[in-house]
């Protein structure tokens, strides 16, 4: 089966996680992806119970109407106390962890928050359960931490690297993952495909 991977669109704040809906260029984003998604075909959809997720699902059901599923599990890893910051804010008052934390030598959790193995550990369950579904396609809006870590672990990187995986994680990117039944192994096919986004750059991360 083939199990679609789509970045939530963008949020209308950019402080850091906080729950909050779209912006216009997230609603759009998440047409385009819709849009493509529609070619692939899709039985159903798993989405984040944050509203940005929630949000972006529920456009994309209007190209797929397939039943939208709600799962905690897969919402975005924790930052802990740089939750609700500013980038200068967290750049501020986090320096010494940001300095150890680009050296990928520890999975080290966010201050107060998760590392990459909590991510794996709650959400593995989630994709081992639609693995095993009999769903032969799936759509999965979720976030860049979650689709980093779960890539990372699918490929048999050490955790604590995840961030090497896509600098600029576009919103409403697409990463493919394939399961075959036969032997039990998940392939990545694609990762942060955003062909659909690049006839707009004003929709790019580098132009937010």
């Amino acid at each position: 089966m083939k199990l679609y991977l789509i970045r939530h669109g963008r949020q209308n704040s950019r402080r850091c996680n906080v729950n909050v809906p779209l912006d216009e260029a997230g609603r759009r984003q998440a047409e385009l992806a819709g849009a493509r998604l529609k070619e692939y075909g899709a039985e159903k959809i798993f989405a984040s119970d944050l509203l940005r997720a929630e949000e972006t699902a529920e456009i994309i059901r209007s190209f797929l109407p397939v039943p939208v599923e709600i799962r905690r599990e897969i919402r975005e890893i924790s930052f802990g106390e740089m939750e609700g910051l500013t980038d200068e804010e967290i750049h501020e008052k986090f320096e010494a962890f940001q300095k150890e934390f680009r050296k990928m030598e520890r999975d080290l959790p966010y201050p107060g928050g998760e590392c990459a193995g909590d991510v794996i550990r709650r959400a593995l369950p989630v994709f081992q359960e639609i693995f095993h579904s009999g769903l032969s396609r799936a759509v999965m809006v979720t976030h860049g931490g979650v689709i980093r870590c779960m890539t990372a672990y699918y490929l048999g990187m050490d955790p604590a690297r995840w961030r090497v995986l896509g600098k600029n994680l576009e919103n409403c990117s697409i990463t493919e993952l394939a399961y075959e039944e036969k032997t039990g192994k998940v392939t990545v096919e694609r990762f942060n495909d955003y062909a659909h986004l690049e006839a707009f750059p004003e929709l790019l991360r580098k132009n937010w």
